[in-house]
């Protein structure tokens, strides 16, 4: 348990009253997993317009009224219990939705908007708003390894390389695309296998922090490894 008790989600579980640090960390998981919540209300059917209203608004009263409180740390994923509160609040909010269609607005304090497509593509399309959610929560978390992986490679002063590469991250390129990479950059074929066999391993590594920040234990994170192979099943394999 020592490996998960300074992770976000950890720090916020087991935190039942306000203390320096669990709302801040309690607020930074909720901006990163927006486009997942999101993109459940939408799947529920809910017109963008609403959908982006109950997304604030969920956040808003999850944050405020501390329903992190009410999680059981034997089930320590965030992920799970952030469905769970989200399925209830949107219960409850059903009848208001239907005093806000009729123009009752209400104002609800933003959170920090987050790009919510999908820039990698996905050939299993999901069907429910439960499939939907797991497969908007799997690309987010691959987009913020990559984005803290581009932070890493540029601070390396190696801006270049990774631009070149980062489209043969997730899944390896073929031969003709590393002859391709070679000509382009002027590198020999082995040279940029190696590279990109390190920024592989390193996303990888970056993909398995960002989860553990969402997981309470070795259970939990072993869980979440599971679901994100689902979505991306090239991604955690060697190579």
């Amino acid at each position: 348990m020592t490996r998960f008790a300074t992770t976000h989600w950890s720090v916020v579980l087991h935190t039942r009253s306000e203390q320096p640090g669990a709302r801040a960390a309690l607020e930074s998981l909720c901006r990163t997993y927006r486009p997942p919540v999101l993109a459940y209300i939408r799947a529920r059917g809910h017109a963008p317009d609403v959908a982006e209203d109950l997304t604030q608004g969920f956040f808003v009263s999850f944050i405020e009224r501390a329903m992190h409180a009410q999680a059981d740390p034997a089930r320590g994923r965030f992920r799970s219990f952030l469905l769970t509160a989200l399925k209830h609040f949107l219960d409850d909010e059903r009848d208001r939705e239907r005093a806000l269609k009729r123009g009752g607005a209400v104002q609800h304090t933003p959170l920090d908007a987050i790009d919510t497509c999908d820039p990698l593509g996905d050939a299993q399309q999901p069907v429910t708003p439960e499939q939907v959610f797991e497969h908007s929560w799997a690309h987010t978390v691959l987009r913020t390894a990559l984005r803290r992986l581009q932070a890493e490679v540029t601070e390396a002063g190696k801006a270049d390389l990774f631009a070149a590469l980062s489209e043969f991250l997730v899944e390896r390129p073929s031969e003709d695309d590393y002859a391709r990479l070679a000509e382009t950059l002027q590198m020999k074929r082995g040279t940029i296998a190696v590279a990109v066999h390190r920024l592989r391993a390193r996303l990888q590594a970056c993909v398995r922090e960002e989860l553990a920040e969402t997981a309470a234990d070795a259970d939990s994170l072993s869980h979440e490894i599971e679901n994100m192979h689902k979505t991306v099943p090239h991604l955690l394999t060697p190579g």
